[in-house]
């Protein structure tokens, strides 16, 4: 029998516990025994990359919001020429310095790629203060859903202010992209209010699932 080995505990600003834990040569994230994210399902967060960066343009700016175990981060370096400039907003060190010590293997060391700026900061923070700075995609896996959120704190980003931010960071024709575990429809009426479009996307934990277990709210700037 397989036993699962706690590699790392820390706790959210919102003094919850944090865990990461391995188990058969996978990883997982956990907040206050709720499991946040794992290794095993990554194919949400690769589609919210292909969504976001969709017909980018010459030295494109992307933001992630959330680093997690890098999935988001892989595909955008993926899809991003040389000359991109790529800032991660993680709002928790240890989530970083996890990567690096615990992930490496998995997507630790594109931390240090040379297109990426890490930010410790809330990444509600950095869309506020964008200024003349935006970006051409905004890609935000920060919480479970719009509603419930696992961490209270992140509400900001979903209510109609929050939105109105987030496209205010956009350049003309960029995209934002929310990660959510579950189905929102007032959030993405939210969204097409303050968009004039929106689109909810099914997306898949495995490449070979059945069904789409997870939504990607898409807006884009005029």
């Amino acid at each position: 029998m397989k036993i699962t080995t706690t590699l790392a505990t820390s706790t959210t600003p919102d003094g919850e516990p944090l865990i990461l834990q391995e188990h058969d040569g996978q990883h997982f994230m956990k907040v206050r025994g709720v499991p946040l994210m794992s290794t095993t399902a990554s194919s949400s967060e690769q589609t919210m990359a292909e969504l976001g960066c969709a017909n980018l343009p010459t030295k494109p700016r992307v933001l992630i919001g959330g680093l997690g175990f890098g999935f988001t981060l892989r595909r955008v370096l993926e899809l991003c020429p040389a000359d991109a400039i790529v800032d991660v907003a993680e709002l928790l060190p240890v989530v970083v310095e996890w990567n690096r010590v615990f992930l490496a293997g998995v997507n630790g060391l594109l931390v240090d790629d040379p297109r990426v700026r890490i930010h410790i900061r809330d990444v509600a923070e950095i869309i506020r203060r964008a200024g003349a700075e935006r970006y051409d995609a905004i890609l935000l896996d920060v919480d479970n859903s719009p509603d419930p959120l696992v961490q209270e704190g992140n509400a900001g980003l979903y209510g109609m202010n929050g939105i109105a931010l987030a496209k205010a960071a956009l350049n003309p024709g960029g995209r934002v992209v929310y990660w959510s575990a579950n189905q929102d429809k007032g959030f993405a009426k939210a969204l097409g209010k303050v968009f004039g479009n929106s689109e909810s996307v099914g997306a898949k934990a495995y490449p070979k699932a059945k069904r789409f277990t997870h939504t990607l709210f898409v807006a884009q700037r005029a």
